[in-house]
């Protein structure tokens, strides 16, 4: 047991100091090929340090009330920070709602979870740890308690804040996994290469034609987006394409009402879309409270889809021709299925053939970035996950006790 131990400790301080490469790579503004810009707020600029603590709080299995349920857990980086998972299970295998957004570059995006509840990588830090079926902290005081008394946080916390004891709080705590986040950022995609590096054999003749489908019969590209000199792959809006709300379209003016008074109540909208299915489907609307919100939920970005299955904020898709399916059939899973009365104006059916649905997922494929190229397997239902060590994978001991 002890020479096990210390091989964790061995590993876990070799994947810290390839983490470090990442940071001087970051901190040098040398964004992957694709990328724009990474945006930093102005009260949490980036530190080496205070990356590396991130990473530490994100990989902390004792912020649950199980111990073994970490940021990490749902975000696992041999996973392409996600679980692989339908939807994301917490402690004792609780299920929530909603499928694990990948971490990947969502420092890019204008809000945070699938509904935009939160509007920063700071404040969605927060959610996870009171949430009943995630962590289960009956509030935050557990993660301050630890964060206050660990000599190597209270180390950290005063080399990175210059606050130690009373004077750690969750700003503190979100602000430092809010920079480790920040450096989960890829690019370098032979899309990338292609399109921006100029690279025409970068990608192969089936991706080419569905890159031309993208933009053109497939309307792909109207939500998720590509500018002159980047692709984010997503509008930052919501939209009703009929995943979820189909099934129960009849019911949604009474759930609709009877979320509408829960609200009015103080009702939490965090604990309430993870705790109850038909609840999850209203949306942007819980949040919002606007009726042509009703079902509408975040674009995601594309890229590293392929790896990241399965699909939709639900994870009812499996695979991303089902997914294309489901956009040419016009927003419902089967031919003659009815449309919710609140679907998104776009979606309408696409007319594709099955070969065009081809060249569109293998376009798609071309968005993978390099370091998550092997997790591709992974991503498919029957396969197991492919683990793997990147210059962003920071793994703590399987073990539940602490480093010292």
């Amino acid at each position: 047991m002890g020479s096990l131990i210390i091989g964790e400790r061995m590993m876990h301080k070799q994947v810290i100091s390839l983490l470090g490469a990442l940071i001087i790579t970051q901190l040098a503004h040398s964004e992957p090929l694709g990328l724009p810009p990474l945006p930093i707020p102005v009260d949490n600029p980036q530190t080496p340090e205070k990356i590396a603590l991130g990473a530490k709080l994100f990989n902390d299995r004792r912020f649950s009330t199980t111990g073994d349920i970490a940021c990490a857990h749902c975000h696992a980086s041999d996973k392409a920070f996600t679980d692989l998972k339908t939807v994301s299970e917490g402690i004792q295998g609780l299920r929530g709602t909603r499928n694990a957004p990948t971490v990947i570059n969502a420092a890019y995006f204008k809000s945070q979870f699938w509904d935009g509840r939160e509007p920063s990588l700071e404040r969605q830090s927060m959610q996870p740890l009171l949430n009943p079926v995630e962590m289960a902290l009956p509030n935050h005081d557990p993660v301050l308690e630890i964060a206050r008394t660990d000599p190597d946080y209270q180390k950290a916390f005063q080399a990175v804040f210059a606050k130690s004891g009373d004077g750690i709080t969750m700003d503190e705590v979100s602000k430092a996994i809010a920079a480790f986040e920040r450096t989960l950022i890829a690019g370098d995609s032979p899309f990338d290469h292609y399109y921006f590096g100029g690279e025409k054999k970068a990608m192969t003749p089936a991706q080419v034609r569905g890159f031309a489908l993208f933009l053109n019969e497939g309307r792909c590209v109207s939500c998720h987006t590509i500018e002159h000199n980047h692709a984010l792959f997503t509008d930052s809006r919501f939209h009703n394409i009929g995943i979820g709300i189909n099934q129960i379209q009849d019911q949604v003016p009474g759930l609709a009402t009877s979320f509408l008074q829960a609200k009015a109540q103080g009702v939490n909208v965090d604990k309430a879309v993870l705790g109850d299915k038909k609840t999850s489907e209203l949306g942007r609307f819980a949040v919002t409270s606007l009726i042509d919100e009703l079902g509408s939920f975040k674009t995601p970005t594309l890229r590293n889809v392929a790896v990241t299955a399965p699909y939709m904020h639900d994870g009812s898709l499996k695979t991303l021709r089902e997914v294309m399916v489901h956009y040419n059939n016009g927003g419902v899973n089967q031919k003659g299925e009815r449309v919710n009365p609140y679907l998104s104006g776009g979606i309408r059916p696409l007319n594709l053939t099955d070969a065009q649905i081809d060249d569109l997922v293998a376009f798609m494929e071309a968005l993978t970035s390099p370091q998550f190229a092997k997790v591709a397997t992974a991503a498919q239902p029957a396969a197991q996950p492919t683990t793997t060590l990147s210059l962003i994978h920071i793994s703590e001991p399987t073990r539940r006790t602490p480093i010292s």
